[in-house]
């Protein structure tokens, strides 16, 4: 009696958890649409990176630029 119990019992549980991971490998995927959505916002932010590292060289050269004038104006680096 055992034996056909404990044989039951893997058999209930072997087919519980096939019958619960049944469509769970399957995957959906990204539409084409999606996909092009995806890469125009890529591209955004590339094509703003872009005028950002400019601007970012501009004031810091801005920076530097402006104090090494004010020391030579005041006579300090000589």
């Amino acid at each position: 009696m055992k034996t056909v119990s404990a044989t039951l019992l893997s058999l209930m549980i072997t087919a519980g958890t096939a019958l619960a991971a049944g469509g769970g490998a399957e995957g959906e995927g990204l539409s084409l649409l999606a996909t092009f959505f995806i890469a125009f916002g890529i591209l955004i932010v590339l094509f703003q990176f872009v005028p950002g590292i400019m601007l970012l060289v501009g004031m810091l050269k801005g920076a530097f630029s402006a104090s090494g004038k004010k020391a030579q104006e005041t006579g300090g680096d000589k």
